[in-house]
């Protein structure tokens, strides 16, 4: 099967206009997800899918791929529902691009059932939540059926602990794997009422009856959301 990691990126973060390109370490950010995505050997195509003709030309610097998309689009899976008309594959996997930490171990887990398993129409990740972040609303969780597909994602934690926790809470990660068929459909369906609620795009997903894989992968690094973010993360790449 032909797999594409795409990288959505923009400049226009309302919390740190930009980040894409911020410095880290002598690289832009946006290099570090890419180097990730080469380094997970599951790529048979990697671009970055974003609105600024400024990433896409920083990108050429690199010598990564990079397309243009609509500056309209309210999710990174619709920017990618984009790329998708563009770009032929069987799997599609979306790696956020202010992720510079991440893992390439978990790129590959993420997409590893779809191309073992021609049935399953998108996958995801988690790891286990440590306990100083089962309050935190910023930490998505998510429980998983006898098989391992998500039933429900939160940014409570759950299961509510009523009863002494008998199993960990999975604090899920953002990268997600799909078919082409299902970023078509995703495309057409409106934010749907769960999603509204806990503003987390994958809801639309289940609540249209798509079954999501769950695979365990190593912990996250830090995520660049803010400034601040980005220097703790050039600290630990001693930069």
């Amino acid at each position: 099967m032909r797999c594409a990691i795409v990288i959505p990126a923009r400049m226009g973060s309302s919390r740190f206009p930009g980040k894409p390109l911020c410095d880290l370490a002598g690289k832009p950010m946006v290099q570090w997800v890419v180097e990730a995505a080469i380094h997970s050997a599951v790529g048979d195509e990697i671009l970055v899918a974003t609105p600024d003709r400024e990433i896409v030309e920083a990108c050429a610097s690199f010598g990564a791929r990079a397309v243009l998309t609509a500056d309209s689009h309210e999710t990174g899976t619709d920017r990618i529902a984009e790329v998708a008309q563009l770009v032929e594959a069987d799997v599609y996997v979306n790696v956020q691009g202010d992720e510079p930490l991440i893992r390439p171990e978990s790129i590959a887990d993420c997409a590893r059932p779809l191309l073992e398993d021609a049935s399953i129409e998108m996958g995801s990740v988690f790891c286990q939540c440590p306990e100083s972040e089962l309050g935190e609303a910023s930490v998505v969780k998510v429980v998983t059926d006898a098989e391992g597909f998500a039933l429900y994602f939160s940014r409570y934690a759950i299961p509510f602990a009523r009863n002494p926790r008998a199993i960990a809470v999975k604090k899920h990660l953002g990268l997600y794997a799909y078919r082409r068929e299902c970023l078509r459909a995703f495309a057409n369906w409106p934010p749907s009422p769960l999603e509204r609620a806990e503003s987390l795009e994958q809801l639309r997903f289940l609540y249209h009856g798509v079954r999501i894989r769950m695979t365990e992968t190593g912990p996250s690094g830090l995520a660049v959301d803010t400034p601040e973010d980005a220097e703790r993360v050039r600290t630990i790449l001693g930069g």
